[in-house]
C-alpha cells in the first residue's frame, strides 16, 4: 500500500521540501536500472507493485516505473500532475525518434508554472525544468532548452559536441496504463536497448556513479575514474555498495 512517509524517507527529503528538492533527492536515492528484465521478472505497471519495489525493497527501475510511482508522491503532497508521452532520440543529432510512449515523463503544475518534471531518464537534469521556457535552463552547471516542434516540444541538452535532442514531448494528457504497451515492449523485444545490456546508474551530490557491462564508472565534476567489474561477485558487491540494491 501507497505510504507517502515512507517514500519520504526512502529518498532522504525533508517534510517541507519543494519540488525541486524533492525531484533531486530522487534522483540521488533511487538508481534508475533495468536489472528485473534480465532476471526474467516481469514489471508491472501497478502503483502497489511498483512501491514495493522501489521504496520496500530500495530497488530503482526505469522511466515507466520512477516516473509512475513520483507522480503518485508528487499527487499525495498536492501537486497537480499529468504523465505525457515522449520519444527518445535514436540519434542525437540525425533527428531520428522513436515511438510514441517510448518513454514517460511528467507535467507538473506548481507556484503557477508548469514544469517538466524526469526522474527516470537516467542521466538527466537533475532540477525540473519550465515548461513555458525557450531559453536556455541552466541546471547543476548543465544547459538545457526547450523549443516548439509542432503541436509539442523538443527537449535539448548543451554537450561537448554541441547541442544535443534529447527527446520529443508530446503535451497530450496521458494517464500510466497508456504505457503498458511500450513497457512491456522494452522488456521483452531484442530491438531494445533495455534487453541489450544492464544498466545501473544514479546521481550523486558530486557527479554520477555508474555501473554498465564490464565497468563501474565513477564521476567528480571533471574527473572520471573506470574500474574493471569482472565477474558476477564483484558486480553484486558493487550493487550493494554504490547503490543500495541487492538482488
Amino acid at each position: 500500500m501507497f505510504d507517502a512517509a515512507r517514500y519520504m524517507e526512502r529518498i532522504q527529503a525533508p517534510a517541507d521540501a519543494s519540488l525541486a528538492t524533492l525531484h533531486r533527492a530522487h534522483l540521488e536515492s533511487v538508481p534508475f536500472e533495468n536489472l528485473d528484465i534480465h532476471l526474467s521478472r516481469p514489471i508491472r505497471l501497478d502503483t502497489d507493485a511498483l512501491f514495493d519495489k522501489v521504496v520496500t525493497r530500495r530497488r530503482g527501475g526505469f522511466c515507466y516505473e520512477l516516473n509512475g510511482l513520483f507522480s503518485r508522491l508528487l499527487t499525495a503532497r498536492g501537486y497537480r500532475v499529468t504523465p505525457l508521452s515522449a520519444r527518445v532520440a535514436s540519434d542525437a543529432r540525425d533527428g531520428t525518434f522513436g515511438p510514441e510512449f517510448d518513454h514517460l515523463t511528467l507535467q507538473v503544475e506548481d507556484g503557477g508554472e508548469k514544469w517538466l518534471v524526469d526522474v527516470g531518464f537516467g542521466e538527466g537534469f537533475l532540477e525540473p525544468l519550465r515548461l513555458d521556457e525557450r531559453g536556455v535552463q541552466t541546471r547543476a552547471g548543465r544547459d538545457y532548452r526547450l523549443a516548439a516542434d509542432g503541436a509539442g516540444l523538443l527537449l535539448w541538452r548543451d554537450s561537448e559536441q554541441g547541442w544535443e535532442a534529447q527527446y520529443a514531448l508530446s503535451l497530450v494528457p496521458r494517464a500510466l496504463e497508456d504505457f503498458t504497451g511500450m513497457c512491456h515492449h522494452h522488456q521483452t523485444s531484442p530491438e531494445s536497448i533495455f534487453t541489450q545490456r544492464r544498466l545501473c546508474t544514479k546521481a550523486t551530490p558530486k557527479g554520477r556513479v555508474t555501473l554498465k557491462e564490464g565497468a563501474l564508472v565513477i564521476t567528480e565534476g571533471k574527473e572520471r575514474r573506470e574500474l574493471t567489474v569482472l565477474d558476477e561477485d564483484s558486480r553484486r558487491r558493487a550493487l550493494a555498495e554504490y547503490f543500495g540494491v541487492v538482488l
